[in-house]
């Protein structure tokens, strides 16, 4: 199913000199109204009249996230403060947070890019969404919901926590369709166990997880547990929100980036250099249709690659790989680059563990050490001692066989690591202290 036939089917020339007419529109736009690109323009000795084809584009500077926090709080609106009708802000977890601003017409854009999302995903009008991502300033609840609305499809707008009442909610109304962070779900589905509900009898068929990266094994984890078909949704408010581009039901095989809207690229973290399709790399954005918070080449640290070949749902947008990890939340083990979700892999793999994991990070003497906390399952736990060891080196010599890193592996009992209302703490760096 497509909502936008017109748009998410468009032969590739038609969609390119799209993206060249708003792309040019966009940058003459913040060149005229935010003194930041402004700056940057005329440091690299350009104007937006040097940008005459999409291959121009490399020619323009990146922006980071530090330059977002440089200019808080809103030193990037594009447009006045009278036309913003809506704000919102990252966590800000670290330094300043982010804030981002939505005209009205932003906003009726952002409902579309929805909308398409969640049919993409397996929704219809004739769905109910449960949506259990937080509202407020996090720009995931209200992203969903407003799609939901603009799809037609109802919404139970019941955001993060009070989980045993999300169960009891669940049963009753009987949705079709769970929005909600990856982590998030499981949790969801640990406490309905306890109550003992099986996602089974409920309602749901479709699941729509994202704002933190998930492995393919998590995955599996997920449909075995809720019995429903689990798809990836990816976006970060800088550049929108949820919605910029998500995989299709059908296939599974790739996020749709919706390139009317989105200029996507690939770039060697290191060198800044474009890559070509295919390669991996740190995903960049350029909007192409933002009124209040326009955003050139935004480095999203996050580590992907494109793929151009058309899909067998039927749609021509380009599609990225899912998110394996973060260009800052990669950490260097004695050398060796390890993401979180590599480490999530491997234990996905083994039949007596959890999908609830931390990595600590520490330094014992001038050695960076690593230790991965899991939990084992119900019927694996046990407190013979030998046991226990057996399992920790198997997992121990699977990481190191797969990553090449050494770590400790250290079984705890079931729900004994913290759980998450939102995104998940995975990574625990005692090396800052």
């Amino acid at each position: 199913m497509i909502y936008d036939i017109e748009y998410e089917t468009m032969p590739r020339e038609a969609l390119q000199a799209i993206q060249l007419k708003r792309l040019q529109a966009t940058l003459e736009r913040v060149y005229a109204t935010v003194p930041f690109y402004r700056d940057k323009f005329e440091q690299a000795g350009i104007t937006p009249a040097d940008i005459r084809s999409l291959d121009d584009l490399g020619k323009v500077p990146f922006t980071t996230k530090q330059d977002l926090r440089e200019n808080y709080p809103f030193g990037m609106f594009a447009a006045p403060m009278d036309n913003v009708v809506r704000i919102h802000a990252s966590s800000g977890t670290t330094g300043q947070p982010t804030v981002v601003g939505y005209t009205a017409r932003d906003v009726k854009t952002w409902s579309l890019l929805m909308a398409r999302s969640l049919m993409a995903g397996g929704a219809t009008r004739g769905d109910m969404i449960h949506n259990a991502y937080g509202y407020g300033l996090f720009t995931g609840g209200l992203g969903v919901h407003y799609g939901a609305e603009r799809l037609g499809a109802s919404v139970i707008p019941v955001s993060g926590g009070n989980t045993k009442r999300q169960i009891v909610i669940m049963k009753d109304f009987g949705p079709t369709i769970l929005t909600a962070t990856p982590s998030y779900t499981l949790h969801l589905a640990e406490v309905a166990d306890e109550m003992g509900i099986s996602f089974g009898d409920l309602n749901f068929k479709y699941g729509i997880f994202g704002a933190e990266p998930w492995s393919e094994s998590m995955r599996q984890e997920i449909e075995r547990k809720l019995q429903i078909n689990a798809v990836d949704i990816y976006g970060l408010s800088e550049v929108i929100g949820p919605g910029v581009a998500i995989e299709c039901y059908e296939a599974k095989q790739g996020l749709h980036i919706f390139e009317d809207h989105f200029l996507p690229e690939i770039i060697d973290p290191q060198s800044g250099e474009v890559l070509p399709n295919g390669k991996t790399g740190e995903l960049v954005f350029t909007s192409l249709s933002k009124e209040a918070f326009p955003i050139i080449r935004y480095r999203t640290r996050d580590i992907s690659a494109l793929n151009p070949q058309p899909c067998v749902c039927g749609r021509t947008h380009v599609r990225m790989t899912r998110i394996s990890g973060r260009t800052d939340d990669m950490l260097i083990i004695r050398g060796v680059n390890v993401f979180p979700s590599q480490i999530e892999s491997v234990l996905m793999e083994m039949d007596y563990t959890e999908p609830h994991y931390q990595l600590v990070v520490d330094r014992e003497g001038s050695l960076d050490a690593l230790t991965v906390k899991v939990e084992v399952g119900e019927n694996h736990f046990s407190d013979e001692v030998k046991q226990l060891q057996e399992m920790s080196d198997t997992i121990a010599k699977n990481i190191k066989d797969y990553l090449g890193v050494s770590a400790r592996v250290k079984l705890v009992e079931p729900k004994s690591i913290p759980r998450s209302e939102g995104k998940a703490v995975r990574v625990i760096d005692k090396r800052k202290l």
